[in-house]
């Protein structure tokens, strides 16, 4: 029982390789459509220990912008790509689904073109669309995060024409500014806490975004900090338990140092007030009640900041190779006698929540700009562990 491939393609002039990478990217269609797994085979003729990499996945329209970029780097660097259909697609009943998904059971760091099996890229599609209400072919290559229906008040302000939710009541409504090549800005409103923030980068890890960086609120730790004063990670204390038992705590997390640049460039720009440190996320909205452990960690880091989510993206930003930051905007001040109350809320939520987003938008329009094809991905794996790449040697 089979399907046939297409012939291999190899490298050429740019016109003959944009039209050769359309043709690719349709015959990816048609096998999803016909109810198999699409494969992509690629030969490097520069690589001289993996010369040849491939990887199945599922439903290609969800990350054809993705695939378009991707082959066509390789393409132009002299390799052959060829597709085809590599078995039939499972159904989300089928008794072999469920245990396809387990991660444990993938060599994450193998050298592949795609980090995921179908089967879990095909269940993460569905929960997109699940949790965020439209569908994931809409989200583009940027993506911000918030915990605050105000962000997504003025990112609608700035983007009119933003697609939305198709249906009310999503957990995690999601926002989009699409452009035809897919380089738009996506806005999640993740509620609060780092189990959501978890469940929508697992998720969103199959679309392989460009950037992913958290605009949520924090508390300010520091004496000399005021409200409406932003917070930029420079390092997380990791105490949101959530993803303790698949990346161990004495794994160092940090922020992409390129987007992190950026974002500063963007805050000075802005003429903004800020800090750089450390933030402490934990899991306990109220660990103002049981104050002893947290407190002599946030001293042991010098932390700057506590929330609730950062880490959690952060973390998994670093599993799935994806560059991510932290721009988060002082709401209260736990430590120096300014708590976070409903009366002075509303106020503070009005004047801040415009410049927060204009500073990030900035920031990821200048990534657009200066890395179309992405941030270099080299700075976000091991030697042994690409994924697409055309990195001379691996």
């Amino acid at each position: 029982m089979g399907r046939g491939g297409t012939e291999p393609v190899g490298a050429g002039p740019a016109a003959g390789v944009d039209a050769a990478v359309e043709e690719l990217l349709d015959e990816l269609d048609s096998v999803d459509a016909e109810g198999w797994y699409p494969a992509v085979d690629v030969e490097r003729p520069w690589s001289t220990a993996n010369p040849r990499i491939a990887g199945e996945f599922a439903r290609p329209s969800a990350i054809r912008p993705y695939l378009r970029r991707e082959l066509s780097a390789l393409m132009r660097a002299g390799a052959t790509v060829t597709v085809r259909a590599s078995r039939p697609a499972l159904d989300f009943n089928d008794p072999g689904f469920f245990p396809a998904l387990d991660e444990d059971r993938v060599d994450l760091r193998g050298k592949k073109l795609f980090l995921f099996g179908p089967e879990r890229m095909a269940l993460s599609l569905d929960r997109l669309s699940h949790y965020c209400g439209t569908p994931a072919e809409s989200f583009q290559r940027h993506v911000l995060f918030t915990n605050y229906a105000m962000h997504v008040e003025s990112f609608r302000e700035r983007f009119p024409d933003a697609e939305g939710p198709v249906r009310p009541g999503v957990q995690m409504p999601a926002w989009h500014q699409r452009t035809p090549d897919g380089g738009g800005v996506s806005l999640v409103n993740i509620g609060v806490g780092p189990s959501n923030a978890k469940t929508i980068t697992d998720h969103l890890a199959v679309l392989r975004p460009d950037t992913m960086i958290m605009i949520g609120h924090c508390g300010g730790l520091r004496n000399h900090q005021a409200l409406g004063d932003f917070v930029l990670a420079t390092a997380y204390q990791r105490a949101d338990h959530v993803l303790d038992e698949v990346l161990p705590l004495d794994i160092p997390v940090i922020p992409n140092h390129r987007l992190n640049a950026i974002l500063l460039d963007s805050l000075d720009a802005a003429g903004a007030r800020y800090r750089l440190g450390v933030v402490h996320t934990t899991d306990n909205r109220n660990w103002e009640f049981n104050q002893g452990r947290t407190l002599a960690m946030m001293k042991s880091a010098r932390s700057i900041a506590v929330d609730m989510e950062s880490a959690t993206i952060a973390a998994n930003g670093f599993r799935y190779r994806i560059p991510n930051a932290t721009l988060l905007c002082v709401s209260d001040k736990p430590l120096h006698a300014e708590p976070k109350l409903a009366g002075g809320a509303q106020p503070f939520y009005e004047a801040s929540k415009r410049r927060h987003l204009s500073i990030a938008l900035a920031a990821l329009d200048r990534v657009g700009r200066d890395y179309p094809d992405g941030l270099p991905n080299q700075e976000l794996r091991a030697a042994d562990e690409p994924l697409l790449g055309t990195e001379t040697g691996d």
